[in-house]
C-alpha cells in the first residue's frame, strides 16, 4: 500500500477526508468501550470534571440537552460516554491517524486536537452554547485540560513521535508537517535535538509542538522580500523600514476588518468584532482602537507555534483573559460553497466562530507602542481555542521588541491571533495578503500609515 496526505481541512482542525474521521471517532469508541469494560472508574482529572458537571443542577440539565439537540451524526452517546472519551485522551498524545481509501492506499491526517474533536458536534447546539459559556464549566474543564497539559509536558509523551503510519514522522505525517515549509525540510526548519532519531530528539510531545525555528529560516525582509539578515542571523535594522507590518504567527489569514466598533453585535452570523469585548472589557483600549482595522489569521496544528513581534516598539502592557474553551456561535452549519464540508454539514462550527472567541475564547492581549506616528499602539491578541488554552508570555511589560522577536507561544494544539490597530492607523496590506493565503511568520503583510498622510 502507498502513503499520502492531503493539506488539512478548515486549517488542519478537522479532517478533510471522511475516512479519516470516521476511523478516528470509531477508533474512540472501542477504546472508550474497552476502557469502561476493564475499569469501573474514570481516570481521577476526569472524574473531578465528571462531579463538577454532575454536582450542578443546572450544568447537569444543560447537558442532558445537548446530548438531546445534537446532530444524530453523533456518536458519543451520554456524559457517561464522554468521559470515558476523555479517560482514553489525557493520557496519550496526539496522533497521526491513517486510514484506507476506496483505493487501497494508507491516507492519513494529524488529529492534533482531539477533545474538540469530541465536542465538535455537541458543541453546535443552543444548550451548550449556554453550558460551554459558564464560568463553572470552563472552570472544571480548565483542571481537566492542565492536567493533559501537565502530562504532555512529561517524559513518555512522545510516543507518537516515530516513523510509522500512525507517527508523526512517518511518510504521510511528514510529508503533512512539510506543507507550507518551501523548499526547507522538516529538519531544516526547525531546531531537532537529533535530526537522526525516529523522534528528532523531542523527549515530549510539547518539546516538539513548541518546537523552535533555525536562525535565517524565516528572516526578516524588506517590502519585496528580500532578507536584511547578515551571515549569523544578525539583523541589519538599520534598513528595517519602521512602517512595515510584519506577520506575527505562521497562519493562514481570516479576514481583515476596518472601522471596528467599541460594541457590535458579534452574536450575528457576520460576527462583528466587538472592541470592548475583544479587549477584555476595557474601556479606554476599546476607544483608542474604535475605528480601527483588525487583521485575524489561524493557526494549524501542523505550523509554527509562537508568535514574533509584528513591529518595533516598547511593550506597554500585557492582559491574560481567561475564557471559554468550546464556545461557539451555534449555526445551520456549513455555507454553500464551503471549500471542505457540504452544505448544511454541522461539523465545525467552532472554526466557523473564530471572531466571536475573540471575545469569549482564553486570550493574551499584548499592547506595543511604535515611536513611529503611523503605528502608534497596537496589540497582538492570541486566541487560545479548544484545548489551546495556554497562552505562554516570553517577553515583559517595559520591554523593547524588534520585528521578529519572540513574544510568546502557544501550547497543545492550534490556535488563531489577531493584530489590532487604532483608528490613526492605515493598514494597508500587501498585494498577496487575501483570505485563506498561508502567511510564513516574519513575512511583510502590510504597511501603515498615518491616515491623515493617506488621505
Amino acid at each position: 500500500m502507498t502513503s499520502s496526505a492531503v493539506l488539512c481541512g478548515y486549517g488542519g482542525w478537522f479532517p478533510k477526508n471522511p475516512a479519516i474521521y470516521k476511523a478516528f471517532i470509531d477508533h474512540m469508541v472501542r477504546r472508550a468501550l474497552r476502557r469502561s469494560t476493564d475499569s469501573t472508574s474514570h481516570e481521577p482529572a476526569v472524574a473531578a470534571f465528571g462531579e463538577a458537571i454532575q454536582g450542578d443542577s443546572v450544568m447537569k440539565s444543560l447537558f442532558d440537552q445537548v446530548f438531546l439537540q445534537v446532530d444524530t451524526r453523533n456518536k458519543v452517546t451520554d456524559f457517561e460516554h464522554l468521559l470515558s472519551f476523555l479517560d482514553c485522551i489525557i493520557v496519550t498524545a496526539p496522533k497521526y491517524e491513517v486510514a484506507t481509501d476506496e483505493n487501497g492506499d494508507v491516507i492519513g491526517e494529524p488529529i492534533g486536537v482531539p477533545i474538540y474533536l469530541i465536542f465538535d458536534l455537541l458543541s453546535n447546539t443552543a444548550a451548550a452554547y449556554d453550558l460551554f459559556r459558564m464560568k463553572e464549566f470552563n472552570r472544571a474543564l480548565k483542571a481537566l485540560l492542565e492536567n493533559w497539559g501537565k502530562f504532555l509536558m512529561q517524559p513518555g509523551s512522545n510516543l507518537t513521535l516515530n516513523t510509522t503510519d500512525e507517527g508523526w514522522f512517518g511518510k504521510a505525517g511528514i510529508t503533512s508537517l512539510e506543507t507550507h515549509l518551501g523548499k526547507y525540510s522538516f529538519e531544516q526548519t526547525y531546531k531537532c535535538p537529533d535530526a537522526a532519531a525516529d523522534n528528532r530528539g523531542f523527549t515530549t510531545w510539547d518539546a516538539f509542538f513548541t518546537r523552535a525555528l533555525h536562525d535565517g529560516v524565516r528572516p526578516i525582509v524588506t517590502r519585496d522580500n528580500h532578507p536584511v539578515t547578515f551571515p549569523g542571523g544578525l539583523q541589519t535594522r538599520a534598513v528595517v523600514e519602521p512602517t512595515l507590518i510584519y506577520s506575527a504567527c505562521e497562519s493562514t489569514v481570516l479576514r481583515i476588518r476596518r472601522d471596528v466598533k467599541q460594541h457590535d453585535q458579534f452574536w450575528l452570523k457576520g460576527q462583528q468584532y466587538s472592541l470592548y469585548n475583544m479587549l477584555n472589557r476595557d474601556d479606554d483600549y476599546a476607544k483608542l482602537f474604535e475605528g480601527g482595522t483588525v487583521y485575524q489569521a489561524f493557526l494549524s496544528p501542523l505550523d509554527y507555534h509562537r508568535w514574533h513581534s509584528p513591529i518595533k516598539g516598547t511593550v506597554t502592557d500585557i492582559v491574560v483573559v481567561d475564557g471559554t474553551y468550546y464556545a461557539v456561535l451555534p449555526d445551520a452549519g456549513a455555507d454553500h460553497g464551503d471549500p471542505d464540508l457540504p452544505e448544511g454539514d454541522p461539523h465545525g462550527a467552532l472554526i466557523r466562530s473564530q471572531p466571536f472567541l475573540t471575545i469569549e475564547a482564553a486570550r493574551v492581549l499584548i499592547y506595543i507602542k511604535s515611536d513611529d506616528i503611523n503605528i502608534g499602539t497596537m496589540c497582538f491578541i492570541g486566541v487560545g481555542m479548544a484545548e489551546v488554552s495556554t497562552c505562554q508570555v516570553t517577553v515583559k511589560k517595559g520591554q523593547v521588541v524588534e520585528p521578529g522577536m519572540e513574544l510568546g507561544m502557544f501550547h497543545f494544539g492550534g490556535s488563531s491571533h489577531a493584530l489590532v490597530f487604532s483608528k490613526g492607523t492605515e493598514f494597508h496590506e500587501g498585494d498577496e495578503i487575501k483570505e485563506g493565503k498561508h502567511v510564513w511568520v516574519n513575512s511583510v503583510i502590510g504597511v501603515a500609515t498615518h491616515k491623515q498622510d493617506s488621505e
